[in-house]
């Protein structure tokens, strides 16, 4: 039973002082309360019905890799397992895994730490004794020989192509993810092998279009790696085998190039000086894997070491990354060949499953118990209608965000925040003056206006260079309501990129290209992208039903809701689906999981149309259409975001040569005493 099997969990929490106590309490002493276990009865059987070919997938891939020890059970608990486990088992089972003796403590920010560790021993540790919660994971015996294997699945009726449905991924057992610096360069090897269209493996399996998009991945004490396809033909399994094995003796041969290694390394020096709001969670969920298996928290955030002993390598070896390609994936006798293919009768083995396993819970209730089942339903609706006190929760308010604006040719509005030595670019588009046939290509326009190639750069030159100039270049859909009235709202697209200061006029050469020539002709570079759309849509609709569910139900509140739900939701009117329900603007109507779905097809019809199209000519006048309105110096609102006061000449003259001179620039500088790794953000 997989509640017999230790699993590490990490709590990522943004708090603030008063509000540790609550954290803490909840964490460690939640399941003390039996009204907060018998919630979960109830949500174990939505987990159920939300289960998804993807994570269906994914979770066979990770039982079958690790068959040993802890990763060959479903952690989150099986469905039809989860109505055997008892109130008594929980709680045991929580005494000792969340136990505080086997916890991670990570704080971050600029509240004393002294007071934190205070709460925390006062709130939890000293309720405690030490125990041995014999939590730690053996490693995986590797194998002698490779092993295949076979599972089956739903048929999907939202399949970019219904006649593909099958999935295959090869996956290899790597090092532990506790040996800091070997993690670092599989996890650059890895990116180097797959991500974006320069990857070997990006160019022999998504462009020849035998499959939809990259199958699942998995993340372990054990680090692995996965390659394989989804969407595809079973007759072309053994072709993908052999295409997969192809790519690794060509990269061995080959290796890479040196300009992608420099994109990367560019790319981490980025990531490291990109501090966003969640910067503390992020640090948090980056070193929770390995510090939960006894790792080195602190070496792994020495990523500057480590990029600097990568560089090292690859100066004393020049085959460095090729001699790890053979050693991990040629040589590698721990490997997966995992095969996935629809079965008719699927849905159905499960339904029958799941029935008989809820006759025999009921069968062997008696009327003594199921009254009591009745009245203990009574009390945890009366305990979940109970108003919560929201007092106690941290609120930012307009006053809090101080900004200053002034003329002198340029209007600025200051906001402190650090930037890191980041210059960031955003740029609002209208769509007011877009035609309503259109509109329901623009988040289509977004998704490739920065992937199809520009000026003299194809799509694949575009993406080396973005990576190697830039934090990413990106466009989006936007609907912004007024708060003060519920009729007004702003819509656009949204324009953004960042760099390292040395890198603004590469940054901004780009943005010229995009403006005045995207590549938008190239109708198979197109067709990719589209396809990759529709199976990510398809693959979506466990993940975010909820949230098309309440943009559809929000579409009659405001203008602005309408709008959204052209962009983010449904398109058509859906009478005959939803139930009219009253809205007094406080409330979200609540929409089943099946009418969810019915919701979210549409929009997954809508890009499987245009990717099934067999000519996508109208689709590419389209575009140019869109690309008219909006990408002109009339219709746009730039902002730059500066490092400190004395750049805003250089950064407006670097802007002004890229044909951007008609444009009018919205600057945020920093105090001019503030130093120069500190930046401001720009509010409105």
């Amino acid at each position: 039973m997989h509640t017999r099997h230790c699993f590490f969990i990490s709590f990522l929490v943004y708090y603030s002082t008063p509000l540790l106590p609550e954290y803490i309490n909840a964490i460690v002493f939640i399941y003390r309360k039996r009204d907060f276990f018998l919630s979960l009865i109830y949500k174990s059987g939505v987990l159920f019905f939300q289960s998804d070919n993807e994570r269906l997938f994914a979770q066979h891939l990770q039982n079958k890799l690790l068959p040993d020890h802890t990763y060959s059970v479903v952690s989150g608990g099986e469905p039809l397992a989860i109505p055997d486990l008892t109130w008594e088992q929980l709680k045991q089972f929580h005494a000792t895994h969340y136990h505080p003796s086997n916890a991670r403590f990570f704080t971050y920010g600029d509240l004393p730490l002294e007071n934190h560790l205070k709460q925390i021993h006062e709130e939890a540790l000293s309720k405690f004794e030490r125990i041995d919660p014999k939590t730690e994971v053996p490693s995986q015996p590797h194998w002698t020989s490779p092993r295949e294997d076979h599972v089956t699945c739903s048929p999907d009726a939202l399949a970019p192509d219904q006649t593909k449905q099958n999935s295959l991924c090869v996956s290899y057992l790597l090092g532990d993810i506790t040996d800091t610096f070997e993690g670092f360069t599989l996890s650059l090897l890895s990116s180097l092998m797959v991500s974006g269209p320069n990857s070997p493996f990006y160019k022999s399996l998504i462009e020849p279009k035998i499959g939809s998009d990259f199958s699942s991945v998995v993340g372990t004490k054990e680090g692995s790696f996965s390659i394989g396809l989804q969407g595809m033909a079973e007759q072309d399994t053994e072709k993908v085998k052999q295409i997969i094995s192809q790519t690794i003796d060509h990269i061995i041969e080959t290796g890479f190039e040196e300009e992608r290694i420099e994109a990367l390394l560019h790319k981490i020096e980025i990531q490291i000086k990109h501090q966003s709001t969640n910067f503390g969670l992020s640090l948090a969920s980056y070193i929770a894997s390995s510090w939960n298996h006894d790792g080195d928290p602190v070496e792994l955030l020495r990523i500057s070491e480590s990029v600097a002993r990568f560089r090292q390598a690859l100066k004393e070896n020049p085959r460095f990354l090729q001699d790890k390609v053979k050693l991990y994936f040629k040589e590698n006798t721990h490997r997966l060949t995992l095969s996935m293919s629809p079965d008719h009768d699927y849905t159905e083995k499960q339904a029958t499953a799941e029935d008989q396993k809820l006759q025999q819970k009921v069968q062997a209730l008696t009327d003594k118990d199921r009254e009591k089942i009745y009245q203990k339903g009574l009390e945890l609706l009366a305990a979940q209608s109970q108003t919560q006190d929201a007092s106690c929760l941290p609120a930012l308010k307009v006053s809090d965000i101080h900004f200053l604006t002034f003329t002198a040719g340029v209007p600025v509005q200051l906001c402190e925040q650090p930037t890191n030595g980041l210059v960031y670019f955003r740029a609002m588009c209208s769509l007011n003056t877009l035609p309503e046939d259109l509109r329901l290509y623009v988040p289509l326009f977004c998704s490739v206006l920065t992937k199809m190639g520009c000026g003299a750069l194809d799509y694949r030159q575009q993406a080396q260079q973005m990576e190697l100039r830039t934090g990413g270049m990106s466009a989006s859909a936007q609907v912004v309501p007024d708060s003060a009235h519920i009729d007004t709202f702003e819509q656009g697209i949204l324009l953004s990129s960042s760099c390292l200061e040395r890198n603004l006029p590469h940054m901004f050469h780009l943005w010229s290209d995009i403006f005045n020539s995207p590549h938008f002709e190239n109708e198979e570079r197109l067709r990719v992208l589209v396809t990759m759309a529709a199976q990510e849509l398809a693959n979506g609709i466990s993940y975010s039903g909820h949230m098309y569910a309440m943009t559809r139900a929000g579409r009659h509140l405001t203008p602005a809701g309408d709008l959204q739900e052209t962009f983010a939701g449904m398109e058509q009117v859906w009478d005959t689906i939803l139930f009219p329900l009253p809205f007094d603007g406080r409330s979200v109507a609540f929409v089943s999981l099946k009418f969810e779905v019915l919701l979210f097809e549409h929009q997954v019809k809508f890009v499987k149309r245009i990717a099934e199209m067999p000519d996508l000519s109208h689709v590419i006048r389209t575009l140019v259409r869109i690309k008219r309105h909006l990408l002109n110096p009339d219709n746009m609102r730039p902002v730059l975001l500066l490092i400190h006061q004395m750049q805003f000449g250089h950064q407006i003259h670097v802007w002004r040569r890229f044909k951007f001179a008609a444009l009018p620039v919205q600057k945020c500088v920093s105090k001019a005493d503030a130093p120069a790794t500190c930046g401001r953000f720009i509010v409105g």
